[in-house]
């Protein structure tokens, strides 16, 4: 995460009301914005990582981008009618990489530096097909990123309930870690019995889904599908 970025902190509002106070300058809308940033900074690094092929370029090019949002120039030009928000910040990204390519071509060519087509070469990059695509990168990392925050989101919750050992006990049953981990064992560590181990199980699974989803539902406009959001998630997270 980039330094000038503060801490993963919730938001109960949506993603465009975030964008909508983020065009404000005040206080509410730099924070706004700097959770945006946040929530987004590790998938435009996985874009840029294979579009670029290189990790440092990629975290360079990250911190250019976020750093042109925070100066409130791209987020004053969103408007809901781009719907998703996932979609409308890839779009910026790679508008931004295109905007990269094309001023560095032209310093290339007023600095009298000759440049080859890559059809004049007799080398040719082929792209490895086992490699993710820029745009599966995205949307994995994306999804990662939503797990992660919503299973932080339920471990604070776990923590206000005086349950903060229960939750670092069962997070591998959340996170499907310990599918066939010793529940009776488990259950005796933390003095329950078996049935009320898996009842804590459902429970915390039950919760940490509803999360997913208010995580999903704050990237979306009113009228998005938080359903359809859900399968790109399970089909970004079935990718390796």
């Amino acid at each position: 995460m980039p330094p000038d970025f503060r801490p993963h902190a919730s938001f109960h509002t949506t993603r465009w009301t975030q964008v909508r106070q983020a065009k404000a300058d005040s206080d509410d809308g730099r924070r706004a914005l700097a959770d945006l940033c946040d929530a987004y900074y590790e998938p435009v690094v996985a874009f840029l990582r294979c579009e670029l092929r290189d990790a440092d370029a990629a975290r360079e090019m990250s911190h250019a981008f976020f750093a042109g949002m925070l100066a409130g120039g791209t987020i004053r030009t969103v408007d809901r009618e781009h719907g998703r928000f996932r979609s409308y910040l890839l779009g910026a990204v790679k508008h931004f990489l295109s905007h990269q390519r094309e001023a560095a071509l032209r310093q290339k060519r007023g600095g009298g530096v000759e440049t080859a087509s890559l059809d004049d070469t007799e080398a040719q990059v082929v792209a490895d097909v086992r490699q993710p695509t820029p745009d599966t990168a995205f949307d994995r990392q994306w999804a990662l990123t939503l797990l992660s925050r919503s299973l932080s989101d339920l471990q604070r919750e776990c923590e206000v309930e005086g349950k903060a050992v229960v939750f670092e006990k069962l997070q591998p049953w959340l996170t499907g870690d310990a599918a066939h981990g010793d529940q009776l064992e488990l259950a005796a560590s933390l003095g329950m019995n078996l049935n009320s181990l898996k009842s804590q199980i459902h429970r915390l699974k039950s919760r940490f889904r509803t999360l997913v989803k208010e995580q999903i539902a704050a990237t979306l406009d009113e009228g998005g599908s938080i359903d359809e959001e859900m399968n790109v998630l399970f089909a970004a997270l079935r990718r390796n």
